[in-house]
């Protein structure tokens, strides 16, 4: 009977989806030096994953929590959101400063906070604004927004083309870019006005839009994604082509400056160096017929599933990381201001027991 059942269980651990994390020989000694810490979303299998630099092993720190559909995340200070399936959460870093070591030698622990309860709006990017106010890219209802404390959501602002609120997902509007602390840039898949009607222009029609005077600032784009206005540029993903890029505000045109292996969103900085998400593309209609599966052909390469860390100056991909097994998609990239950090989830008693007081 013991043998019966130690055959049974590891026959079990090995049906067990695995999830495998591999890196470039100096992607962990880079990140331990810059201080930071990366958080991910990955909607296609559920997870919250937290990549740290652990000061005692000099390995990498992985810690990960279970969410519903996590998609867009923003960070601002000691505060995390992440969007999910019908709700965005908000975290708190509850470590005080100079206050005693946490067990587990955390520097930082993401607390749930709030939520607030949206229905399932697919929300894409999200940002804190100047005044501290969540702003989210609403793609269901092709609109920026933010939560309401008597509503689903509050809009904010719409595309010149879309020409009323409609729960069709027109032109998957997804990306947002914030500059001064105000939304400043968006993506989407295609300026349509019909409902669904960006799968049709999935190739070339998209756009990145100026959100204070609605114009296209950049068109012919493969589904774009990320935007990010850092250090005076405009970057994007061209995510149907692989490719990573800024946008050029005299010609209007995208410079692609580094190709990666996959399906790419999710885009932050950390000094000169950006850090671009990739996906492995579905095999689907989404993702099928794209520029991005001929390169990929053309450079004898395997999409895969990870991060690539680029040098701004030479668009060279100086580290990466990948990611195999379960995890196949990635949507989101945030850089957090703690080398080592956790968060609390909602499954384990953790969240019954971590109390704070405010002074």
């Amino acid at each position: 009977m013991d043998s019966m059942s130690t055959e049974s269980q590891q026959a079990e651990a090995a049906a067990e989806p695995r999830f495998e994390v591999t890196t470039s020989r100096l992607f962990t000694s880079w990140l331990a030096e810059s201080g930071a810490s990366l958080a991910l979303s990955t909607y296609q299998s559920g997870k919250l994953i937290l990549l740290g630099s652990n000061r005692d092993t000099d390995r990498l720190s992985i810690f990960e929590r279970t969410l519903e559909r996590p998609m867009g995340i923003a960070v601002s200070g000691n505060r995390m959101a992440v969007g999910g399936l019908y709700q965005v959460t908000s975290f708190v870093d509850a470590v005080v400063p100079d206050g005693p070591r946490v067990e587990g030698g955390w520097d930082a622990v993401y607390v749930p906070q709030t939520a607030s309860f949206t229905g399932d709006l697919d929300l894409h990017d999200m940002a804190y604004d100047a005044e501290g106010r969540l702003v989210c890219v609403n793609t269901l209802f092709s609109c920026l927004s933010t939560t309401s404390e008597t509503h689903s959501f509050r809009p904010l602002w719409k595309p010149p083309f879309i020409d009323r609120l409609a729960a069709e997902d027109r032109c998957h509007l997804n990306g947002l870019a914030m500059k001064d602390g105000r939304p400043a840039y968006v993506t989407a898949v295609a300026a349509t006005n019909i409902a669904d009607g960006w799968r049709d222009h999935r190739r070339g029609g998209g756009v990145v839009l100026d959100v204070a005077s609605g114009a296209a600032v950049c068109t012919g784009l493969s589904m774009p994604h990320s935007p990010r206005w850092y250090r005076d540029s405009l970057y994007v993903l061209n995510s149907g082509a692989g490719e990573f890029g800024r946008v050029n505000r005299d010609s209007g045109r995208f410079e692609p400056m580094a190709f990666c292996p996959g399906y790419l969103r999710g885009l932050a900085f950390i000094g000169g160096h950006a850090i671009v998400g990739l996906s492995e593309p579905r095999e689907n209609r989404t993702f099928a017929g794209l520029p991005l599966q001929e390169r990929l052909e053309a450079e004898k390469a395997t999409p895969r599933c990870g991060l690539c860390v680029i040098d701004l100056a030479t668009g060279d991909v100086v580290h990466w990381l990948r990611i195999s097994g379960v995890v196949s998609e990635l949507y989101d990239v945030a850089v957090l201001p703690k080398a080592r950090p956790s968060v609390i989830g909602f499954r384990s008693a953790e969240i019954r027991r971590v109390i704070s007081i405010e002074s």
